[in-house]
């Protein structure tokens, strides 16, 4: 189209139509001019932009370069990936916790104090939060709530292993940190938490089972769901609604491994096998039987990565479907990633 006729478009309507470009070309799109560089600090272009449908799903994934942060995103609905300058972010020693709603929690430290910092790549915009009370190295979990506009950040126990230290539970709509019940005394078997349904869900070895924190009352509760037996080592997944998910190897020698998935039948207390990642995948994902790997999931999407591969495998649980994601970003040892839903709207107050 003449240039004149964009010129020409009434504000709204280049507003609606802006909205509706994928959010990395917006970057690009930012370079135009002026008044399309101002988009993302207009009201009427958020607002547009917070009633369309969301992008879908993406893949974040983060690490330093000559401790310079390295950020880039892979946007599922396109197959393709974007690179999203990070050099914003101070030059703290941090590592990713995950994201929630648009936003993107970190934590580290400043080289003084503790630091857990929140920021939306798309807008660039950052900020530290307070300190907590009990201002340590702790689990971290951040949760958005887009209805509100705010979102919550749980600290739970101490990674080096400290049970003394209560929940800790910061909401941006107080900007302050408030104080909670100790986790009860248990022998975890995994840092990895999963959040869904307004609860908060660890894995322990004693008792064995669940701990479940519930964020409306601020109180632990232990579920006695028993591990499939020979699990080798278990993630929790947090799906769509109100669905939990364990993944994790089975079997005590390599040539009899396979990887499974299981769902929390919440009645019963039990865990349900609903697939099993076909052997080709198993193999190419895992080729020592030793070989770590990390997952992680959103929406009924599970991720699976692994330190000697460049590529991540997907697994879609409402189609049942398997497929690799390629790519260099993910072929860094260092790399962090998560999954992550690209919002201009996400505000980090």
């Amino acid at each position: 189209m003449e240039d004149s006729i964009w010129a020409m478009l009434p504000e709204d309507l280049l507003h609606e139509i802006l909205a509706r470009v994928p959010p990395f070309l917006i970057f690009r799109l930012r370079s135009v001019c002026k008044r399309w560089n101002s988009l993302l600090q207009d009201s009427s272009f958020l607002k547009f932009h917070s009633s369309v449908p969301s992008h879908g799903p993406c893949l974040l994934t983060f690490w330093k370069n000559s401790q310079i942060p390295q950020c880039s995103v892979f946007s599922l609905p396109l197959k393709t990936w974007y690179r999203i300058p990070f050099t914003f972010l101070p030059q703290w020693a941090f590592w990713l916790v995950g994201s929630s709603g648009g936003l993107v929690c970190f934590s580290g430290h400043d080289g003084l104090t503790f630091k857990t910092l929140v920021c939306n790549p798309l807008t660039q915009a950052w900020r530290a939060l307070p300190s907590m009370h009990y201002n340590q190295q702790r689990q971290l979990i951040m949760v958005v709530d887009r209805n509100d506009r705010s979102f919550k950040v749980i600290a739970t126990s101490d990674i080096y292993g400290d049970k003394s230290l209560p929940t800790e539970v910061y909401d941006s709509k107080t900007d302050s940190w408030s104080v909670h019940q100790i986790m009860p005394a248990v022998n975890l078997c995994s840092s990895k938490m999963a959040y869904c349904d307004s609860r908060l869900y660890l894995e322990t070895l004693s008792p064995l089972g669940l701990m479940m924190y519930r964020l409306d009352t601020g109180c632990w509760e232990h579920i006695p769901a028993k591990f499939p037996r020979s699990l080798l080592d278990g993630y929790l997944v947090a799906g769509a609604q109100k669905r939990l998910f364990l993944v994790g190897r089975i079997g005590l020698y390599s040539t009899l491994q396979s990887m499974r998935i299981w769902e929390l039948d919440h009645a019963k207390i039990t865990w349900v096998e609903i697939n099993r990642m076909p052997p080709k995948y198993f193999r190419a994902l895992l080729r020592l039987s030793a070989e770590r790997f990390e997952c992680f999931g959103q929406d009924n999407l599970i991720c699976f990565t692994s330190w000697n591969q460049g590529k991540g495998l997907l697994f879609d649980v409402d189609k049942r479907i398997w497929s690799w994601i390629g790519g260099c970003a993910l072929q860094s040892y260092n790399n962090q990633v998560c999954f992550y839903k690209p919002r201009f709207d996400a505000s980090i107050y």
